[in-house]
């Protein structure tokens, strides 16, 4: 290990935590001691008469109690499968040139290369230890979450740890500023090959599993019992060495950053300005472009291909980002990789199963997307489902189809009738508010369609909900319906739905982790009811333009799923809609499609 003041800090820090260790073995220790002593004494005709023999009694099968329980709660700790992070493995065969990158850099650091490489749909990087047993792949049969229970342990050769890349990085950074960029994280292998800092680790590790081990459901009252025992222990001990680990990662952190100063310290400091714009484009990406593809059961298969697009448009519109598309005449760091494509498509798949929960392979209902299929096989079919979704809840409430000497004579479905009962004044009064005394709506009966559901007794009145507070009573009576439909389908089994107990397939390599609580970062809290109205109505409008005015499904790298008329992307559509939806005010909506040539009383196609 080095001289780095941060590198001592952080040894110190190991040895205290190694100590809470030692202490807690003393602990187990101490009745065994005492027992001994006493036998001893009465071996020698030293410690005799009732009292002795009495302690003798009560002491020796408590410390022998004692020595079990420590032997279980060690081996729980010891077997326990420690947390991994889902990663796409990159093989010395795949990626030639990022691997002698890695290790040039970790020369010049003067610490050991990381043992293995390996890409996380993520906008960070970081060294992570997988010399547990227990991550190496288990038997297709099991998903313990104590892995190798019950057999022999084979020890293994120190390892340095595994350098974990955010993929975005490799796209967005040119190689000079991915090389800065992993000049720090590199540097972390030094303090970590440390024997103190790694045993260290290795226990704060164990406890956090064992913890893990024991929090996880079980029926059988026995394991209940015995596993909230050892996770009381663990839990203790955890507190007990929160601290000193804390500032054990920090020193690391510290030396780590110390010592690769001398590496391309000046190119860091554009790096980490590339770092914070991927991020921001990342998750734009995701939450705008790649989750409404989820939802419909595709998934982008190149999605660090499109952060790329994303960035790039960005700074077209951003003046900030001016000047950062410029770079990207500089050589790529994906051109580390011989095959780009292929390691983007399994990072992709992985995106998709980490933030939306898809299965772990392509099928039926768990398809690829590419980018320039994407607004056919996404955009357009969403929103044809959605109107269709939208006339469906209609049609189960009872309204009628829209009237006019230009409405069609068949009763298809029109915007012209969502826009009708949007507006209708018979039942405009705003929710969560009281009718006038001596009116159902506060004013004047309009003779049309009963359009309120009936309510059962004790059941929720849509008005009152405080998301549709605002809304017209219209507007929130279809919200609640909309709500309610959608849940019905989210319910209903599908195979593009993730099943708990379906294990992977033996070769992937999302095998190594516990895939049985998917999503496992979520992007976004589910959608409100108001927010699907408006979802909803828009894709309405979106399909009416497309039927009527020759619009066409677009993709927008920053917002999404868009509509083009003459090629230009409509941007003052969501201003009308919420106008609709909170004032049943619907002039401003009939005059921007009066504008554009979009027919409401035209019939659309739906899903």
């Amino acid at each position: 290990m080095g001289v780095e003041p941060g590198a001592q800090a952080a040894r110190a820090r190991a040895l205290a935590v190694l100590r809470i260790r030692s202490r807690a073995l003393a602990v187990a220790l101490l009745p065994a001691a005492v027992a001994v002593i006493l036998l001893a004494g009465a071996a020698g005709d030293r410690l005799e008469g009732p009292l002795w023999d009495t302690a003798r009694w009560v002491l020796t099968p408590f410390a022998v109690l004692v020595l079990l329980a420590a032997a279980g709660i060690a081996l729980v700790v010891a077997r326990a499968r420690p947390a991994m992070t889902p990663t796409v493995p990159v093989t010395e065969e795949a990626a030639p040139d990022l691997y002698r990158m890695v290790r040039d850099l970790a020369d010049r650091l003067d610490v050991p290369a990381p043992s293995a490489i390996a890409l996380t749909p993520d906008c960070d990087s970081w060294l992570e230890d997988r010399t547990h047993p227990a991550h190496g792949p288990p038997p297709a049969e099991e998903h313990h979450d104590i892995a190798g229970a019950g057999k022999q342990a084979h020890r293994r050769h120190p390892v340095a740890p595994v350098l974990v890349i955010g993929s975005p990085f490799l796209w967005w950074m040119r190689v000079g500023e991915l090389r800065a960029v992993l000049a720090p994280v590199i540097a972390g292998t030094g303090p970590s090959a440390h024997p103190d800092i790694a045993a260290a680790r290795r226990f704060v590790r164990g406890l956090d599993a064992a913890v893990a081990v024991a929090s996880a459901p079980r029926r059988e009252p026995v394991s209940r019992v015995v596993l909230a025992g050892v996770g009381w222990v663990a839990r203790l001990l955890l507190r007990s060495c929160r601290g000193h680990a804390a500032e054990m990662e920090r020193g690391v952190a510290a030396a780590a950053a110390e010592r690769a100063q001398a590496v391309d310290y000046g190119l860091r400091i554009v790096a980490q300005e590339q770092v914070g714009l991927a991020y921001a484009g990342w998750d734009r990406l995701l939450t705008r472009v790649a989750l409404p593809a989820w939802r419909m059961g595709r998934w982008p298969s190149r999605l660090d291909a499109g952060v790329v697009a994303a960035l790039t448009e960005l700074s077209r519109r951003d003046r900030l980002a001016e000047g950062f598309a410029s770079r990207l005449g500089e050589r790529p760091a994906c051109d580390l990789l011989e095959e780009p494509g292929t390691v983007d498509e399994a990072a992709s798949l992985l995106a998709a199963r980490l933030f939306h929960g898809g299965p772990a392979g392509a099928g039926p209902d768990w398809s690829p997307v590419a980018w320039s299929e994407y607004p056919d096989e996404v955009v357009d079919r969403k929103w044809r489902l959605d109107a269709a979704r939208l006339h469906r809840v209609l049609d189960t409430m009872g309204v009628r189809p829209a009237s006019g000497p230009a409405a069609p004579a068949t009763g298809a479905p029109t915007l012209s009738r969502v826009l009708d009962h949007l507006a209708d004044p018979g039942t405009a009064r705003t929710a969560g508010t009281a009718p006038a005394a001596g009116s159902p709506a506060g004013g004047p009966a309009v003779p049309g369609p009963d359009t309120t559901p009936t309510q059962a007794p004790g059941a929720e009145d849509p008005l009152d909900d405080e998301d549709l507070s605002g809304t017209t009573a219209p507007s929130a009576t279809l919200a609640a319906r909309l709500s309610a439909e959608l849940a019905r389908e989210e319910a209903a089994p599908s195979p593009a739905d993730p099943s708990p107990a379906s294990p992977s397939p033996a070769s992937d390599a999302a095998a190594l982790w516990d895939d049985r609580a998917l999503p496992l970062f979520p992007l976004q809290p589910p959608r409100t009811a108001r927010e699907l109205l408006a979802d909803h109505l828009t894709a309405m409008v979106c399909c009416a333009a497309m039927d009527t005015a020759g619009a066409t499904p677009g993709l927008d790298w920053l917002d999404g799923p868009t509509l083009l008329i003459d090629g230009e992307r409509t941007a003052d559509l969501a201003p009308k809609v919420l106008t609709l939806i909170e004032d049943g005010d619907a002039t401003p909506l009939r005059v921007w499609l009066s504008q554009l040539g979009i027919r409401p009383e035209k019939p659309v196609r739906l899903g």
